[in-house]
């Protein structure tokens, strides 16, 4: 799916609410909600925080999925076109960063 039709099903799930689109504040206090509890998972899977007994196992990938549906409610909001976004960020990164790391050395006979 690419992040058009991710717009997409948000936009379609959304418009069947008369409230529709959160301000965006209000977007971004969720957004913030969103990481804090996939911060939270990645703590008590990774981290020094273990779980409560009895607290139920998390999901990372419904936790990240949960962060692209605020991600494509904000963007739908605004008007912004993320693939298109995605694409000229990319981009930034290949030119800005290309030779801030160590590439990893390709064997050619493997090629």
């Amino acid at each position: 799916m690419s992040l058009k039709d991710m717009q997409s099903d948000v936009h379609e799930w959304i418009s069947q609410f008369e409230e529709g689109y959160w301000h965006p504040l209000s977007m971004l206090a969720r957004l913030t909600e969103e990481v804090g509890e996939l911060a939270r998972e990645v703590n008590h899977l990774y981290g020094q925080k273990p779980k409560k007994e009895g607290e139920p196992e998390g999901n990372l990938a419904l936790e990240m999925a949960d962060i692209l549906f605020i991600m494509g409610c904000f963007a739908n909001s605004m008007n912004i076109d993320l693939d298109k976004a995605f694409k000229e960020m990319m981009e930034k990164y290949r030119q800005r960063d290309s030779d801030r790391w160590t590439r990893i050395k390709v064997d050619p006979e493997k090629q």
